[in-house]
């Protein structure tokens, strides 16, 4: 599968490389979890992962196929466009570990947990 995707083993090396990168940005902006399930921010790992991509995609520049070529800057617009999305993405995130928590507080302990007070709007 490899050899008819990339026209030799070097580029299926490379790209590997790449996906490994991508997959680390990825992991560091909460879009993919962790291999314990676990979501993780941190914007300058991401930052750091988007630079090297950045940096090999520059060192390669008119040593890749057009195809590779547009592989590459294409995974590296996309990951900066996530990066800019990340902030949003890690406050919603927040907010419903937030949410969830105040939910099995009052499943666990009905009594003090959180509670909402609906009113009949006829009172």
């Amino acid at each position: 599968m490899v050899e008819e995707f990339f026209e030799d083993e070097n580029t299926a090396h490379l790209f590997q490389l790449v996906h490994m990168i991508q997959r680390s940005a990825m992991m560091h902006m909460g879009m993919i979890q962790d291999s314990e399930g676990r979501h993780h921010f941190n914007l300058g790992e991401t930052k750091a992962a988007i630079d090297t991509l950045t940096m090999l995609k520059n060192k390669t520049k008119d040593n890749l196929s057009p195809k590779e070529d547009a592989m590459l800057k294409g995974i590296v617009s996309e990951l900066q466009l996530q990066f800019i999305k990340a902030p949003a993405r890690q406050r919603s995130f927040e907010d419903a570990t937030a949410n969830s928590e105040a939910v099995r507080e009052t499943f666990q302990d009905p009594k003090t947990g959180p509670a909402e007070i609906i009113l009949d709007e006829e009172e």
